[in-house]
């Protein structure tokens, strides 16, 4: 298991900003689409730039909520792990991407593809969680 890398922001990472609602279904007319200017995608998306890194998933077994192999995910290692979180997590001297399930007698790392099974630890306390998800990037073209 290779060591992550935080990321480094050293400039801005500027686009132009359309800030309209886009429906996935029938188009409205009357809605107008309008610029608001530029935002920065390093304000946007990552809360502490010393506990956020980016991993590049591979397998399938978090199909089910969308995260799918060759998609990269946003980690922060700030935040504290919560009940149905997804994480990164190490099992056996790996990481791995699963939704974590905390129960009062057990704790579950949950795949979200049912061809997979769960895992389970003891505890929380016995159970490494690397970080929290909290973006997921995915190529579309």
């Amino acid at each position: 298991m290779r060591p992550p890398v935080p990321l480094t922001i050293d400039d801005p990472v500027l686009v132009n900003a359309v800030l309209v609602r886009v429906p996935a279904g029938f188009p409205s007319p009357a809605q107008d689409s309008f610029d608001d200017g530029r935002i920065d995608l390093n304000e946007v998306l990552i809360r502490d730039v010393t506990s956020t890194y980016l991993f590049r998933v591979t397998g399938d077994s978090m199909e089910g909520i969308g995260i799918y192999s060759g998609d990269e995910v946003l980690v922060d290692r700030s935040l504290t792990p919560r009940d149905g979180n997804v994480v990164i997590a190490v099992l056996d001297g790996d990481f791995t991407i699963k939704t974590l399930h905390v129960y009062p007698d057990r704790v579950v790392l949950h795949p979200e593809n049912p061809a997979y099974p769960d895992v389970e630890v003891p505890s929380l306390s016995e159970l490494v969680v690397w970080g929290v998800v909290v973006y997921g990037i995915r190529h579309v073209r």
